[in-house]
């Protein structure tokens, strides 16, 4: 038999029996469904964190009194160290560190601001220094500016705001030169951040940077929150050097002992991509196996059915193969029918994981991104199975004694 012959053959047995077709896919189109909108998601997801969250340069650090947490043993032995401080960051920052090219340092928590009759309340502020937004390169786009250097050691009261506190505040004017009150502090707006979305776990467009000195002296406590922003010389191959050179002379500020392990953290690109990775892969391993559970009974329906199509047609079968037709012809045909099944079900489960990620991208703004490699997965994935449930039933078919089914009724 020719494969067109086989093919019109497999779809005349599907179209035969419509309900049962369709109750067959369900096992299938549910779970290519959620392959595809948990692979579409965390695709998306993968490249927005890539792009908008981790946003350290290559040649970057951040030392931080935690740093990369994986345990519970490691957030208590974190919580038990002590807060870094202002003036460990002065030493820093005063030359000793010959690997590191520049330093600056942050705090934050969240105060009300107020403009006017608008008033937004449990807004981030970060304290931070005037090289802050030169070494995370952040830009306000020609709308104003960053505070200088001696606006931060003279403790002036200027302020740069992220995109969603202008359009919140000022949704109809220019921001530049007014005055917002920064828990009841008057502070001048000198520039406004271009959009950008959240970085480092916070939302930068909902961010309010005012100079370190004037936060310390107005909004900063012992136990906040410090963090310093190290830039190694020398670029990315210098940022190994520049970590060994920091970690050991906070080690000693602090009067560490060898035997102890080091009391801060670092965080790195590297560290933090790797992190998510761990993060994503686990993620989609547990939903894949999930989903897999659906894929494994729709896999088993379709053997189930196929089996029953065998008993139900075996004189069929006995008088195709009295008249010429070849074991092989009559495996190809069973074979093909079970694989336009899942394959069925595995187009319609594709177009329907795709729809709930973009929908889900739609409402909610969670990223999401439907690829084609995505699609050939969905639609490769069912074939596979449709081929694997359709083996015994062909086999058991193509087997049969010729008299015996020519016999049956």
């Amino acid at each position: 038999m020719s494969y067109e012959e086989l093919l019109r053959v497999a779809l005349q047995a599907i179209r035969a029996h419509k309900l049962r077709s369709f109750l067959t896919l369900l096992g299938i189109i549910i779970g290519v469904t959620t392959i595809v909108g948990v692979v579409g998601i965390i695709t998306g997801l993968n490249r927005y964190v890539q792009e908008k969250v981790i946003v350290l340069s290559p040649d970057m650090y951040i030392v931080t009194r935690f740093g990369i947490i994986r345990s519970r043993e490691e957030f208590i032995q974190a919580v038990k160290r002590p807060q870094l401080t202002w003036e460990e960051y002065q030493r820093l920052s005063s030359g000793v560190l010959s690997h590191a090219a520049m330093t600056a340092t942050r705090s934050f928590r969240t105060l009300p601001i107020v403009y006017g009759t608008h008033r937004l309340a449990d807004t981030f502020v970060v304290g931070s220094t005037a090289n802050f937004a030169q070494i995370l390169n952040l830009e306000t786009g020609g709308n104003g500016r960053f505070f200088t250097e001696a606006e931060d050691q003279a403790a002036q009261n200027v302020a740069v705001i992220g995109a969603d506190i202008k359009e919140e505040l000022f949704p109809n004017v220019d921001p530049i030169g007014r005055t917002v009150l920064v828990n009841g502090l008057p502070f001048r707006v000198i520039g406004s951040m271009v959009k950008e979305g959240k970085g480092l776990g916070i939302n930068r467009d909902q961010l309010v940077i005012v100079p370190f000195q004037v936060y310390r002296k107005n909004f900063y406590a012992p136990n906040d929150p410090l963090d310093y922003f190290i830039k190694a010389r020398g670029g990315v191959e210098g940022l190994s050097e520049s970590i060994d050179e920091t970690r050991a002379y906070l080690r000693a500020l602090r009067h560490t002992s060898w035997r102890n392990p080091d009391p801060f953290g670092f965080l790195t690109q590297d560290q933090l991509q790797e992190l998510w990775r761990q993060i994503s892969t686990a993620t989609f391993v547990l939903l894949t196996l999930i989903a897999s559970v659906s894929l494994g009974v729709g896999g088993i329906v379709i053997m189930n059915i196929m089996l029953v199509s065998v008993a139900e047609r075996t004189q069929e079968i006995g008088v195709r193969m009295a008249l010429g037709a070849f074991k092989r012809d009559i495996r190809r045909q069973f074979l093909l029918e079970a694989a336009l099944l899942s394959l069925t079900g595995g187009v319609i489960g594709v177009v329907l994981g795709g729809a709930a990620a973009l929908l889900v991208k739609t409402i909610t703004g969670f990223p999401a991104q439907i690829t084609v490699g995505i699609v050939l997965m969905g639609v490769g994935l069912s074939t596979l199975v449709g081929l694997l449930a359709g083996f015994l039933p062909a086999r058991r078919a193509a087997n049969l004694p010729v008299i015996d089914a020519l016999r049956a009724e």
